[in-house]
């Protein structure tokens, strides 16, 4: 059975994006558009991994993955942040809300893929 990942991701074309590399890689990809549905979705779909954009409207993801790491059911499940953030001290903040992984944005497709099979 393929692996799970949950994509959280508001732009279009990244979602898209992420999913069909996902996709390609023999992964089960499930789009989130709203930030405000990822936790209910990630206790749903019981995904393997979690990619979460960090710059989401209405929910930073930086909370949303404070929020998956401090929920019994789904803080073993590894988060790899994926964002356009690139400033000086962005990644340790992203780590230290409890991703296990940092991507920044534009990708690089083979990096991208790299860090989601490093993870799973």
């Amino acid at each position: 059975m393929s692996k799970k990942v949950l994509v959280v991701e508001d732009n279009e074309l990244n979602l898209k994006l992420f999913c069909d590399l996902l996709r390609a890689h023999d992964f089960t990809a499930e789009p989130v558009r709203d930030g405000r549905e990822a936790v209910t979705v990630a206790r749903a779909f019981e995904p393997d991994l979690i990619i979460m954009d960090i710059q989401l409207p209405h929910v930073s993801g930086l909370e949303l993955i404070e929020q998956l790491k401090a929920d019994e059911a789904l803080r073993t499940i590894p988060i790899m942040a994926v964002t356009a953030y690139a400033g000086k001290g962005d990644e340790d903040r992203i780590r230290a809300a409890g991703a296990e992984a940092y991507v920044s944005k534009p990708i690089s497709v083979m990096r991208f893929v790299e860090a989601v099979e490093a993870l799973l």
